[in-house]
């Protein structure tokens, strides 16, 4: 492990401390600076005091400042940690349950937070700094609480206030501490706050001044690798996301069962029109003979498109909606097309902005449903979808859409966006399409979707690119990349 200097560490331990002291003070809170002080020192006393011991070496945590459950990458990277004998502390919020995997995971002990709101009253930036300051209480107090780890494996963004808390207890305690940079913060608060935002200034500031004190580095593209080694001095290990196997077409059968349970929430899921045989069990998609339990997709059924979105400021959902509305033109127009129901999953801050944009549109021939999935049947959606369509627009240029690897492990085409370093992963007219605004959106899905049903067409040949063209899995990739990265010195 390269240990910052000790002037380093002091600064950052002061900075820590003042912070938290000063916090307690200025907020009024009645605690006295002595009890504030003898409690700082009597942690960072008892912190010092764990010693190592001879399962340390065995021990990761694993450390997310958001959901677990919609964290797929760092979900992998505990089912491989425990997959190679270790035994994994995984912390994060728990607003969404985790894939079934992980929580049958004997190695995998799950320790939740609660996300922190900070002082409601005031301007909004004692609110932020209020925040900031009892989530460093809070990590401080969870990261102390566990026994000695030989590893911190942190997910970036959000880092903040964490890669300082997970640096400082590593420091302490002589752990590694290892970040996966999946984008820049500051890009993401840029979105929505501006460039020139005092806040997104001084996250920044913070990325770039604690995260080059971290051991080792992970990143998602070599884009990434290559502004993380020129512009802030860190060498990081390109570990491309891979879909895990539970990412792959789904059989016949398993998609009429998926039909059939949204169909029982949601109506474009639901048969039309007035069939009354009894032996014959219909979604609008597939049907199932009960005698025969043979299971067949329906001749005249609407293609089904699907999208996935965190429903934030980096993924313009009125593209899509503007695309759809193209799409219905072109049928009304006299196109030979089939319907289209578009499924968009996920949770996220702007999902009623836009489920109201999307209850306004007068659409005959496209339906729309915004359902959330469990987390064991998305893949098996996925894997039943005639067409992915990607949004996402990094905030950085930097990163990759993880829900189009998922997709490509699911064999599925995708039209994607454009941004800086997608060429990374959408291959334009090899294994997908990359568009630009609603307008060539819609015209991709009127070429792709012109011979729908059959598996002629650009389509068909995109599915079979992906068939040919699967590349090594998650397993396959995490072992040769970052297992090594464990246990260098």
């Amino acid at each position: 492990m390269a240990t910052p200097g000790t002037g380093t560490t002091f600064l950052a331990v002061f900075a820590l401390i003042s912070a938290l002291l000063i916090g307690f003070y200025g907020t009024g809170s009645g605690v006295t600076w002595s009890v504030v002080f003898l409690t700082a020192v009597t942690g960072l006393g008892s912190l010092w005091l764990r010693r190592r011991d001879g399962g340390t070496e065995r021990r990761v945590c694993v450390l997310v400042l958001g959901d677990l459950g919609r964290s797929p990458r760092m979900q992998y990277h505990a089912l491989s940690l425990s997959k190679h004998g270790y035994n994994v502390t995984f912390v994060g919020f728990l607003d969404t349950k985790p894939h079934q995997e992980v929580l049958r995971e004997e190695k995998i002990t799950l320790v939740p937070i609660a996300e922190v709101k900070g002082v409601r009253v005031g301007p909004k930036i004692l609110t932020y700094v209020t925040k900031v300051i009892l989530q460093c209480l809070q990590l401080l107090y969870v990261l102390l609480r566990m026994e000695t780890q030989s590893h911190i494996l942190m997910q970036n963004p959000p880092g903040l206030p964490g890669i300082a808390v997970a640096w400082l207890v590593c420091v302490l305690r002589g752990s590694r501490f290892v970040i996966d940079w999946h984008n820049y913060g500051y890009t993401i608060m840029a979105l929505s706050l501006g460039d020139t935002h005092p806040v997104v200034r001084l996250a920044k500031w913070y990325e770039h001044f604690f995260g080059p004190l971290a051991s080792r580095n992970l990143c998602v593209t070599n884009a990434m690798k290559d502004d993380l080694q020129e512009n802030w001095g860190i060498k990081a290990t390109t570990l491309y996301d891979c879909p895990p196997s539970i990412f792959r077409e789904t059989p016949l059968k398993l998609q009429h069962g998926l039909f059939m349970r949204l169909a029982d929430a949601y109506p474009q899921f639901q048969s039309r029109g007035c069939e009354e045989d009894k032996q014959v069990e219909r979604s609008v998609f597939s049907e199932c003979d009960l005698c025969e339990e043979a299971v067949t997709l329906r001749a005249e059924r609407p293609a089904l498109l699907l999208s996935s979105t965190s429903w934030t400021e980096d993924e313009d959902f009125s593209v899509l909606l503007k695309a759809l509305e193209d799409y219905e033109g072109f049928i009304k127009a006299g196109a030979s097309l089939p319907s289209l129901v578009c499924v968009i999953t996920g949770k996220g801050p702007q999902k009623e902005y836009y489920r109201k944009l999307i209850d306004s549109l007068q659409l005959e021939h496209v339906q729309i449903c915004t359902p959330w999935l469990e987390a064991e049947d998305y893949p098996v959606l996925l894997g039943s979808a005639d067409l992915g369509v990607c949004l996402h627009k990094s905030s950085s240029g930097l990163d990759l859409p993880m829900k189009v690897v998922d997709m490509f492990g699911c064999c599925l085409p995708v039209c994607a966006i454009h941004f800086h370093c997608l060429h990374e992963l959408v291959k334009h007219e090899e294994n997908g399409l990359i568009f630009r605004d609603a307008q060539e959106l819609a015209e991709q899905l009127k070429s792709l979707l012109s011979e729908f049903p059959g598996s002629g067409g650009q389509l068909g040949a995109f599915r079979r690119t992906l068939r040919r063209s699967r590349g090594p899995g998650w397993d396959e990739n995490w072992d040769q990349n970052v297992l090594p990265l464990l246990s260098a010195p």
